[in-house]
């Protein structure tokens, strides 16, 4: 169980960029959407979306900026020289940033909630039963 106090830490492969997050995430999400399987070379991305306020990054990042189909301009940022896919931000949700799960020194603790764009999951990239899943990117914004 994570708790408000808990403190996060993780970073890139080659360890130049290093982050800190605090508190419990707002959510834990896999997303199949094609620009998170192309970003990742898998099925799927998974993140823990936290505030932008419990964060805190140190080292240089490189970031590829696109378009969302709903006109959200999203940022991925990444390890320049070891190419870690470590962050991804919305501007429909510019006061938070989802962590790439597989960045924290330890994420056994974070449970994926949620599937999103499960319409374009892969027949070899399973999912568990029980999580909630949507076709696309569900109506919602974090509490703020």
């Amino acid at each position: 169980m994570i708790k408000s106090t808990d403190i996060h830490t993780g970073g890139c492969m080659c360890g130049d960029v290093k982050f800190k997050a605090t508190g419990v995430p707002v959510v834990v999400a896999h997303c199949h959407c094609e620009e998170c399987q192309r970003s990742s070379g898998a099925g799927h991305t998974t993140g823990a979306m936290f505030a932008v306020k419990n964060v805190s990054i140190s080292g240089a990042l490189a970031k590829f900026n696109y378009q969302s189909r709903a006109g959200n301009t999203v940022t991925k940022s990444f390890c320049p020289k070891c190419g870690s896919a470590l962050f991804g931000q919305n501007d429909g949700m510019a006061d938070h940033v989802t962590i790439s799960l597989g960045t924290f020194d330890d994420s056994s603790k974070f449970e994926p909630e949620v599937v999103v764009f499960a319409s374009n999951r892969k027949p070899w990239d399973l999912m568990g039963e029980k999580l909630m899943t949507f076709d696309k990117q569900p109506e919602w914004k974090p509490e703020t």
